[in-house]
């Protein structure tokens, strides 16, 4: 099980949003950077990166601070907000991001998708945002209404490399992850599949694990070892990767 110890990046801070609502987020002290460093520290190898920025602004504004964690702590990254264009994605690929995520831009336009797979083989990875079973897009402010289980099999065969499930309803709440409908996701998804949302505590790590899910391939965590709920030290001891 792959460990993703999460950066949202805001204002060039560390934030952490609840429900995905810009106007209801946490500043925390540590920069990016920092942060960052402070993962490497404890042997994580994985990180998740959100460019909040981006995702309000549609083009790769905190692209700098990224281009800084890599070269200086050489982590394996996947990297979403905002990214509509193949112009983005290879300014990520170019600075050695291992994922990138599209997320809206690939839900409105799933040609886009398509062709993203086939430029960058291995490279696209998939955010599903989904809340009461609906897909949202636009930094989380509008109703797709797409079902997620219904897009994902009209996609499944486009070349994704990863997805990375989330209900909205679960971000930034540590009221744990929907285990039950990623499981679902995990069951339809021809490439591996990330929880993300709503973790709590190790015992949700701990819980994904005894799933027993083979296409359930990593767990996304970030408020919780903000808030101090999760202690690195124990996290990383749940990491195989």
């Amino acid at each position: 099980m792959k460990i993703f110890p999460a950066i949202d990046i805001k204002d060039k801070k560390c934030v952490r949003l609840v429900k995905g609502d810009f106007n209801n987020k946490i500043e925390y002290r540590l920069s990016p950077i920092d942060q960052a460093n402070k993962f490497k520290d404890h042997g994580f190898k994985n990180l998740h990166i959100v460019d909040l920025d981006g995702a309000l602004a549609g083009e790769t504004v905190n692209l700098e601070i990224i281009k800084k964690i890599i070269s200086k702590f050489n982590f394996k990254i996947e990297i979403g907000g905002g990214i509509r264009n193949f112009e983005s994605i290879q300014k990520y690929i170019d600075v050695g991001v291992e994922k990138v995520i599209l997320g809206s831009s690939a839900i409105k336009e799933k040609r886009f998708l398509k062709e993203a797979c086939q430029k960058f083989p291995k490279m696209i990875a998939l955010g599903l945002d989904a809340k009461d079973g609906y897909l949202s897009i636009s930094a989380w402010k509008e109703n797709s209404n797409k079902l997620t289980l219904d897009y994902l099999k009209e996609i499944n065969d486009f070349g994704v490399s990863r997805l990375i499930y989330t209900d909205i309803n679960r971000d930034g709440t540590k009221q744990s992850p929907n285990f039950e409908e990623t499981e679902n996701v995990a069951n339809i998804s021809k490439c591996p599949v990330i929880i993300s949302g709503g973790v709590s505590s190790i015992n949700d790590i701990k819980k994904a694990k005894e799933l027993n899910n083979k296409n359930i391939g990593g767990i996304i965590v970030g408020k919780a070892i903000y808030d101090g709920d999760i202690k690195l030290e124990e996290l990383a001891k749940e990491t195989d990767a």
